[in-house]
């Protein structure tokens, strides 16, 4: 099953997202094999990071909890607001993503 985890950074977070930073991208690594899809959200400046986006496939609901409280940058405090919802692939065209991790 498809799962969306929205999660929005806390104002002052930076420094929580940089300490975390190694251990957030060994963690998604590790568990590479149910990531779909993952980024930051950005402010409309292409730079401050704002939040995460991560779409896993997982067999339930309370998988996709586990996958997102043991994720380091939510355990460390990161965010403001989690959102987990299960979703429907819908339209799936990775061609018209950007080149560029940057979104441009």
């Amino acid at each position: 099953m498809l799962y969306i985890i929205y999660q929005e950074d806390r104002p002052d977070g930076a420094a929580i997202r940089a300490a975390q930073r190694e251990a957030h991208f060994a963690y998604l690594e590790k568990h590479k094999d149910i990531l779909v899809l993952g980024g930051a959200t950005l402010a409309e400046d292409g730079a401050t990071r704002t939040g995460s986006v991560l779409i896993i496939n997982v067999p339930d609901r309370a998988a996709a909890d586990a996958f997102s409280e043991n994720e380091p940058f939510r355990s460390a405090g990161l965010f403001s607001t989690v959102k987990v919802s299960r979703m429907r692939r819908g339209q799936w065209n990775p061609g018209a993503a950007p080149n560029s991790a940057e979104g441009n």
